[in-house]
């Protein structure tokens, strides 16, 4: 076990005694919630890392390495923005498929500016966003957010050669 999963672990147990403690079934209630979301979502969550499995045998790690990893430079950064902006999904479907990325030789700096464009910029909600908050907030939002993740892509690709 990881020192990540040892402290959600913890927290879980944590979490479950002041529920007990508290009494009025909340540790049963919490446990119900939970299972509700799991199930909820399982499918997603399967869909994601059967992706994420699948990227990893199909695309060679030389083709990752070569666009999206360090040695790509700059590019790198603004292929992992464009892609993070297109692609839809959930956390529980791209953060799969991420995993995957990072562990087929993908950089920090695309890493990084993909997780913020998909944040960020996702395309796909535009369209939501702006029939239900308005046309001139969301491009407006979108304009102001737009140069966000290339910049914390290329912070996160400078500091990559210290911190990796």
């Amino acid at each position: 076990m990881n020192t990540t999963t040892l402290i959600m672990v913890g927290l879980v147990i944590i979490l479950l005694i002041i529920a007990l403690v508290k009494g009025e079934n909340l540790a049963f209630k919490g446990i119900k919630l939970a299972g509700e979301t799991f199930w909820n979502n399982l499918l997603l969550l399967i869909a994601g890392f059967l992706i994420a499995g699948l990227m990893q045998v199909l695309l060679p790690k030389e083709l990752i390495s070569t666009w999206l990893g360090q040695k790509a430079g700059a590019k790198a950064v603004w292929i992992g923005c464009l892609v993070g902006g297109l692609i839809p999904g959930s956390p529980y479907a791209v953060l799969p498929i991420v995993a995957s990325l990072t562990q087929s030789g993908a950089g920090l700096g695309a890493i990084v500016g993909f997780m913020s464009a998909w944040s960020l910029w996702s395309v796909t909600r535009l369209p939501i966003e702006i029939a239900l908050v308005s046309p001139k907030i969301a491009l407006i939002r979108y304009a102001i957010t737009f140069i966000v993740p290339p910049i914390a892509g290329f912070v996160a690709y400078s500091l990559e050669k210290f911190l990796i």
